[in-house]
């Protein structure tokens, strides 16, 4: 089976660009290829009521629920918001996504 390719990776700053969250901006912690989803830092907070099981305790926790993958955008520092990016090859030959606005690179 083929894997999926994304335009965003564990760690990348993203913007939302639809849904409740919209013009908000996190750090991406997973990429669920299933689900075509990721799961960003502080968005899209969902709350889930758990039983207790052993040693943890029941309530209602709030959680990261997935963001479609075509609601996110990559955020461009310099820029100073949501851009497309691009694959360009450096001199050794080490292929790296850049910002299309301003050419700055999102692989450090």
């Amino acid at each position: 089976m083929l894997d999926k390719k994304f335009h965003v990776k564990k760690g990348d700053t993203v913007a939302v660009i639809a849904g409740k969250d919209k013009n908000k901006t996190g750090k991406v912690i997973s990429i669920l290829p299933k689900k075509d989803g990721v799961l960003v830092e502080g968005l899209n907070i969902v709350k889930r009521h758990t039983r207790a099981r052993g040693n943890e305790v029941g309530g209602i926790v709030e959680k990261e629920a997935p963001v479609h993958i075509s609601n996110v955008m990559l955020y461009c520092d310099k820029c100073k918001g949501p851009v497309r990016s691009k694959k360009s090859i450096l001199e050794d030959g080490k292929k790296v996504r850049v910002c299309i606005k301003c050419g700055d690179s999102f692989d450090k």
